[in-house]
């Protein structure tokens, strides 16, 4: 199993309240996800990578601009997955072969993700390209990240509140949302 410590550790080197905040939601959102897959052992996936990767998903976080979680960087909060993706790539020191997966699902986890029709016409800082879940694994983390806030670590959305949240990103992710609930819950 790729050391996703060792990786956290290299951006978030001792202890601060920002690598807490991280930490703490990337482990829900993993335990989460080990909860669906222990629920539904039809789902034949990688389990550890599903592991290792949503506690990387959020890695792009401390290079973001917000005060609320802690976060003191320059860039846009949406940029976080590209950014994360992007830090996995290029700065992990891992081949690109055995890192490619982990990176896929830090910029594909936004929303129920963003297609690239979403990202010009709200005209988003990202690439014009589609930031969509495909493979169960990346489905199933952002799924699980939809009911663990940042601000709130500690608590578990309940589904109302976590479909609500989705409204901003528009109805094809609602329902998109909706369909993962009936598959995953």
């Amino acid at each position: 199993m790729l050391d996703f410590d060792k990786i956290i550790d290299m951006y978030y080197p001792g202890a601060s309240k920002l690598r807490d905040i991280l930490y703490v939601h990337s482990r829900n959102v993993a335990d989460y996800a080990m909860q669906i897959l222990d629920r539904h052992p039809e789902i034949a996936v990688d389990r550890e990578f599903v592991y290792a990767a949503a506690m990387l998903h959020d890695i792009g976080i401390i290079r973001c601009d917000a005060e609320g979680i802690k976060c003191f960087g320059s860039e846009p909060y949406i940029c976080h997955g590209t950014i994360g993706a992007r830090m996995l790539r290029e700065e992990s020191g891992l081949p690109l072969d055995k890192i490619e997966r982990y990176a896929r699902v830090c910029e594909r986890h936004t929303g129920t993700g963003l297609t690239k029709e979403q990202i010009i016409r709200q005209n988003l800082p990202l690439p014009h390209i589609d930031l969509i879940p495909e493979t169960l694994e990346e489905q199933i983390i952002c799924y699980a990240d939809k009911f663990f806030s940042k601000t709130r670590p500690d608590c578990m959305k309940p589904y109302d509140r976590a479909e609500h949240s989705l409204m901003k990103f528009g109805e094809d992710g609602v329902r998109k949302f909706q369909a993962w609930h009936r598959q995953f819950r």
